[in-house]
């Protein structure tokens, strides 16, 4: 399998310019991209149990790789939840799928946004991490319009070796993700 485009820009251009730009002394202490986590929350499917499958397929189809259901960790009686019961689903990316699934983040799927000014600046957690939120999952080009019954959102966590949310913002904007101006 050839290596993603996205990893070959990084490590033949990214990482020399990220070196200068932030003063490294080495490319070991040049940011980079460790792991994406997608997850996905389904309230609704405390009363209907087809929501999680539906979901867990939807999301696998979207990263490439299988999601797994997330469990409610207590239970709240006013929800009718309770402990153990399935209420999401979650995917983790790294290496090739990382950069493959960013790639088509990129190019294919935020540019379907309707009304698309780039995504938040403000999103960073502080540690050099970075959550983007998507409100419909048709955006994806792995998604068939006809077969969605609901509409369902998603984050998107992208989580960086960065020491701060500049080195992280200035890694994720060298990677093509397109923030908007304030």
């Amino acid at each position: 399998m050839a290596t993603p485009r996205l990893k070959e820009q990084y490590t033949r251009e990214l990482v020399p310019m990220l070196k200068e730009s932030l003063q490294c002394r080495s490319v070991m202490q040049v940011p980079k991209l460790e792991k994406i986590c997608i997850n996905q929350g389904v309230g609704a499917a405390v009363s209907d149990k087809k929501l999680i499958a539906t979901a867990i397929e939807e999301l696998s189809a979207i990263a490439g790789q299988l999601a797994v259901p997330t469990k409610a960790r207590k239970a709240i009686s006013n929800f009718k939840l309770r402990e153990g019961m399935p209420i999401g689903a979650t995917v983790t990316l790294r290496g090739k799928k990382m950069y493959e699934f960013l790639d088509r983040l990129i190019t294919l799927a935020l540019p379907r946004v309707r009304d698309f000014k780039g995504v938040s600046p403000k999103s960073f957690d502080g540690r050099g991490n970075y959550t983007l939120g998507i409100h419909e999952q048709i955006i994806f080009p792995e998604i068939s319009i006809d077969k969605v019954n609901r509409m369902a959102g998603m984050s998107i966590t992208f989580v960086t070796s960065a020491d701060s949310d500049q080195e992280a913002h200035q890694l994720l904007r060298a990677l093509g993700v397109p923030f908007r101006d304030k």
